[in-house]
């Protein structure tokens, strides 16, 4: 017998503050990663709106590179998803 679906949320404070719902989300094409992108996707994955998996397959993402992007954001806020500033970041 399968396991019921964990019920997802319709929506989750995304990182500017307003509400984000699947539709929000950047699409599953997006190529350029800008740091709004990525920390919508890390805040609909800490909400809830997506696991983990679905962020990775939907993104196209391993899951080392998403935790990456979640440990910045936890380490320097959002500008620690800037590209051009990551070699300042890293200890």
């Amino acid at each position: 017998m399968a396991e019921p679906s964990r019920a997802r949320s319709k929506y989750v404070i995304g990182p500017d503050g307003s509400p984000l719902t699947l539709a929000d989300l950047p699409p599953a094409t997006t190529k350029r990663w800008v740091i709004r992108r990525k920390a919508e996707v890390v805040a609909a994955v800490r909400g809830g709106l997506l696991s983990l998996e679905d962020a990775c397959a939907r993104y196209a993402l391993t899951v080392d590179e998403f935790l990456s992007w979640q440990m910045s954001i936890d380490q320097h806020g959002l500008a620690g998803l800037r590209t051009t500033r990551i070699q300042q970041y890293r200890i």
